[in-house]
């Protein structure tokens, strides 16, 4: 694990009360004996509470509540991109590059990223506003090319899109998530062809 996971403001690690609450709520879906299926969740759960990134502590103390081998938690920790082993900007831009994404056009936005922010992969505005990551598969395809910015996906973009996005966070402003290009949802982009209709149903 990397050195910034062990700063002084991560040399210890509970859960908070309310979180807490929510870790016994994760244990409960799981039968007895069945806790390790919560380490993922978990992890999650503990990220969020950590402001955006894992410390060791935190994930030994998953290992602690799932049974697992504390090894056994870094390596998905370590695997997963949606954790995160050193700390994060404000918001954390997570650019895909996989073969959907990358031909619809995720190298324009992908430069469109790095020169908006002045940062390349990898790295956090000195601002500690935005950190800039590549990715694999964000599992919207069908609207590519995207990102994930914190929690929400940006989806049918282009350059100028992914600009204007970039531009409203920076201006503390929160930009509406889906596709930018005006479809709703994952609908043919050139509109339906079927089922145009709603007959008798809500």
């Amino acid at each position: 694990m990397s050195a910034d996971n062990n700063n002084a403001a991560n040399s210890d690690f509970s859960f908070s009360a309310e979180n807490a609450k929510m870790v016994k709520a994760e244990l409960a879906k799981y039968p007895v004996g069945r806790e390790a299926s919560a380490c993922m969740p978990l992890l999650m759960l503990a990220q969020r509470q950590l402001g955006g990134s894992l410390s060791v502590p935190a994930m030994d103390v998953v290992a602690e509540i799932t049974g697992l081998a504390p090894i056994r938690v870094y390596e998905v920790a370590s695997f997963y991109t949606m954790y995160n082993l050193k700390p994060v900007g404000k918001n954390h831009v997570q650019v895909c590059t996989n073969i959907s994404c990358m031909l619809k056009g995720s190298d324009e936005i992908v430069k469109v990223c790095k020169k908006r922010l002045g940062i390349a992969f990898g790295e956090t505005s000195n601002d500690g506003n935005f950190t800039l990551s590549e990715v694999e598969c964000l599992g919207a395809c069908v609207n590519a090319p995207m990102m994930q910015i914190n929690d929400d996906f940006y989806e049918d973009l282009t350059g100028e899109t992914a600009e204007a996005v970039l531009d409203k966070l920076a201006n503390g402003e929160t930009p509406k998530p889906g596709p930018q290009s005006g479809r709703k949802g994952c609908e043919p982009a050139t509109g339906l062809t079927s089922l145009t209709e709603v007959k008798g149903g809500k």
